[in-house]
């Protein structure tokens, strides 16, 4: 084993198709998505798209995390601290201080869901919601549930925001700074979210249908999952068992638009070949690419674009989950980080739901139908607003 490896050793995730691990698990295995009309949030687009949301209300999962009625959770941090702590009990953490530990989440819509039900009637009574309207007041609030104090850091890059926490997670590990850390990312629906993306125009009034010709855009969803990460210090020492590894991982910037991909697929080219090189892999080492493949036009032909540079006519077995879960924003890299795990443990690729008719100018046909096949290197793609690309490698050992 070599010095320094990033080990997974456990795993927390909510979304709307389940509220653990395992029932997420049996959702993927089972073609059981979580897309349907809005149900928790009033707004006058209710009936005009689909969204992936999680089955439990705010009251619901505040009292399933013991919270005072007058709380101040914002439900980014309510699926946050719910998703956290699956992971915390996952990886079998009795004592959080006995090595030093650093959490690092990643959020983009952050408390709005409690700013815009105040901001046009602001009072006094208000500002303690408000109060948690900022990105780094979820992080705060997972931090004090696990009880980290060494480290605590917030990553915004939009949807590629739980991947980059994820790297810069592995990194601290590689460097020694900490023995492990918690990463992942989480997002509550919210109208701000709806408001903007019905805005940008690419939102789908029907199931989306990632990498097919006839796409009309993309289901937004909300979700939180963590990943447990630990040296190899701390797995030896505590006798631990390996979920799996993160392997490589790859962030680059196309600086195209700020809401597009460039056509070439500049960005994912280069953080794809990143992690390729930190992985110390060649491209034909990858088994499965769980694909950002958000059902939007750009979207799609950009990364098949760049996946078409690598591989030529030759691309891996690759698939879309956000057909399951909707489009789950700055916790996207990280529910689909679990998947890409679950995948490695159970030999599996997931379908890509919807699909029918291939884009024209790629050719290239995604997973349709659940599929067992040896794997030993899963690539998961997360693409963000921005052009903030990343790429994270996950391996069995």
């Amino acid at each position: 084993m070599s010095k320094n490896r990033v080990a997974i050793t456990g795993m927390g995730i909510i979304s709307s198709i389940g509220n653990s691990v395992e029932e997420n698990l049996h959702a993927l295995l089972n073609n059981k998505k979580g897309i349907a009309t809005i149900v928790n949030i009033e707004t006058q687009h209710k009936n005009e798209i689909k969204v992936g949301e999680v089955s439990q209300t705010n009251k619901e999962l505040a009292k399933s995390l013991d919270l005072d009625e007058k709380h101040n959770y914002s439900r980014t941090a309510l699926l946050g601290c719910v998703a956290a702590k699956q992971a915390i009990k996952d990886a079998n953490i009795k004592d959080i201080e006995a090595f030093k530990t650093g959490l690092i989440s990643a959020t983009s819509v952050g408390g709005m869901d409690l700013t815009e039900k105040h901001f046009q009637n602001y009072n006094e009574e208000s500002r303690k919601l408000i109060n948690s309207h900022h990105a780094v007041d979820s992080t705060e609030k997972i931090a004090a549930l696990l009880g980290i104090t060494d480290f605590t850091s917030t990553i915004s890059t939009a949807c590629s925001s739980a991947a980059n926490a994820i790297m810069l997670g592995a990194r601290l590990i590689k460097s020694g700074q900490l023995d492990r850390v918690i990463v992942g990312g989480t997002d509550g629906l919210a109208k701000f979210t709806i408001n903007g993306f019905k805005t940008l125009m690419i939102l789908s009034d029907t199931h989306c249908t990632p990498f097919d010709a006839n796409r009309k855009g993309l289901n937004l969803g909300e979700a939180a999952a963590y990943l447990v990460l630990e040296s190899d210090v701390v797995v030896k020492q505590e006798k631990k068992t390996v979920l799996g590894y993160l392997a490589g991982y790859g962030n680059a910037n196309d600086a195209f638009h700020q809401t597009a991909s460039s056509e070439n697929g500049e960005g994912a080219y280069f953080s794809i070949t990143k992690a390729l090189k930190i992985a110390k892999l060649n491209p034909e080492h990858i088994n499965y690419i769980n694909a950002h493949g958000t059902a939007t036009p750009n979207n799609d032909l950009s990364e098949g674009r760049a996946l078409k540079r690598i591989y030529g006519n030759s691309v891996p077995d690759f698939s879309s989950t956000k057909a399951f879960t909707g489009h789950t924003l700055a916790a996207a890299g990280a529910i689909e980080a679990v998947y890409s795990v679950l995948a490695l443990q159970n030999n599996v690729m997931f379908p890509n739901l919807n699909f029918k008719t291939a884009i024209p100018e790629l050719n290239i046909t995604p997973v349709t139908k659940l599929t067992k096949k040896p794997l030993a290197y899963v690539l998961s793609n997360s693409f963000g607003f921005g052009g903030n690309c990343s790429t994270l490698i996950f391996s069995k050992k």
